[in-house]
């Protein structure tokens, strides 16, 4: 093919790029509509489950504080039948 014919297909591919996006057409992919359904209750949501965990970490803090705390270690199953080292 010669040149000029090369510059007259680049040509009017732009010239379709152009016109798409003149016109304004959205393509095969479609627009996504990535919005929260309903960002108060999902705030409410986040306080409510923040106050739980605070009553349990005040649970967790009078156990601890209050000296009656055992701990017992078992040995896990993955030490079992391997030989001592690393």
């Amino acid at each position: 093919m010669k040149i000029g014919q090369w510059i007259g297909i680049l040509l009017v591919l732009q010239c379709m790029i152009l016109i798409g996006q003149w016109t304004g057409s959205t393509g095969y992919v479609s627009t996504a509509g990535a919005q929260v359904p309903d960002a108060g209750a999902q705030r409410i949501q986040m306080i409510q489950e923040l106050k739980d965990m605070n009553g349990k970490m005040d649970n967790l803090i009078r156990l601890l504080e209050g000296g009656n705390l055992q701990v017992k270690v078992a040995k896990s199953d993955e030490s079992k039948g391997n030989p001592p080292g690393r």
